[in-house]
């Protein structure tokens, strides 16, 4: 069994990447996994300073809900990030949370697998490559990780059109074989 942490990042109600985030949740569950979702939505995350202290004393020197998340990645044996993607690119709470888990890249970590799962009204399959680049920087920094799957649903704009969608099977089946 696998403790499996899903950070959502879209701040919309009944968002279709969260939909995707739930049925990679059910998979994983499926398989016998455990599963935590945390979503950015309420979360106040301030901007990283680039002070690097995160380095020296393993967290953030800012106080906010960024450090309680941070420690849920870093005990993770793996994580999956699910993001609308905004003028191709992950969300900005999405690449700021990124940033501000910036002490996983001196301390211990379980997680070795990352997941990518995004939505976007864009249908071209080009389109996630942008966030794709963005994570996979974050994921060369954490030595020993790996970009281990990911599921892209495009041409979906309006909430909760991506109901019946392929994509959500392709989602579940990427989280039972975690």
């Amino acid at each position: 069994m696998k403790k499996v942490l899903i950070i959502t990042a879209s701040l919309r109600k009944g968002s279709n990447s969260d939909m995707l985030a739930e049925f990679f949740k059910n998979g994983a569950i499926a398989a016998g996994n455990c599963v935590e979702t945390v979503s950015l939505k309420g979360k106040a995350i301030g901007f990283c300073k680039g002070c690097f202290a995160c380095q020296k004393i393993g967290k953030c020197v800012i106080n906010d809900d960024a450090n309680e998340i941070t420690d849920k990645i870093a005990a993770a044996d793996v994580v999956v990030w699910a993001t609308p993607i905004y003028y191709y690119e992950m969300s900005g709470q999405m690449k700021t949370m990124i940033d501000r888990a910036n002490s996983l890249f001196s301390r211990e970590r379980k997680f070795r697998d990352v997941y990518f799962l995004a939505t976007a009204d864009d249908a071209s399959s080009s389109t996630p490559e942008g966030a794709i680049k963005g994570l996979e920087g974050w994921i060369k920094c954490m030595k020993g990780s790996r970009l281990a799957g990911s599921v892209f649903v495009g041409g979906i704009e309006a909430e909760r059109a991506i109901e019946g969608n392929i994509g959500l099977q392709k989602a579940f089946e990427l989280g039972k074989s975690v």
